[in-house]
């Protein structure tokens, strides 16, 4: 083999993890019996650069995990707002508001296992999902949500369209 850069990061706690390496290899096209022919019309071996530009998939999104505990930002993250219906009744308000919010391009979920509002909302924290939008009956007949960020926790009742506009906004700012 030959010359090789390896390309380093640090993540939040101060570990190092290779990404990404660009390396020149003499031995594979020997070993294969690789040639070209050349200007001058004779065989020429090839030299072989090996690049992997951040390593594999695999490393670069356990990297992305560990440098935000899991807790993505808003863009990045899979699930960016998921419903919270404080009982059987109010599941399809909160199916009614994912779809408003999935129109707009957002990557929502409704939590529809039944479990008290507590589990739920502990449920959504354990899993840092960004934004849970409580639906409950006051909530349904003012068209809002109550909002419990990640950031801020408890932000009280707010309506569906601005709350919407935000997480949308949070999403393009890439922040």
């Amino acid at each position: 083999y030959g010359p090789k850069i390896d390309f380093v990061v640090k993540d939040v706690i101060g570990r190092e993890w290779q990404l990404g390496t660009v390396q020149v290899d003499y031995n594979l096209p020997e070993r294969f019996d690789l040639t070209y022919t050349g200007a001058d019309n004779q065989k020429h071996r090839p030299v072989m650069i090996h690049r992997a530009p951040f390593g594999s998939l695999e490393r670069f999104t356990g990297v992305l995990i560990e440098h935000f505990r899991g807790a993505f930002p808003v863009w990045l993250a899979p699930e960016q707002a998921r419903f919270l219906p404080v009982n059987d009744q109010m599941v399809a308000y909160a199916e009614k508001c994912a779809e408003e919010f999935k129109a707009a391009g957002l990557r929502v979920s409704v939590d529809k296992k039944g479990d008290k509002l507590g589990a739920q909302i502990r449920r959504g924290q354990l899993e840092k999902v960004p934004f849970l939008l409580v639906c409950g009956n006051r909530e349904a007949e003012a068209s809002q949500v109550a909002v419990r960020s990640r950031e801020k926790g408890d932000e009280g009742a707010q309506d569906t369209a601005l709350v919407k506009e935000r997480i949308v906004q949070l999403a393009k700012s890439r922040h």
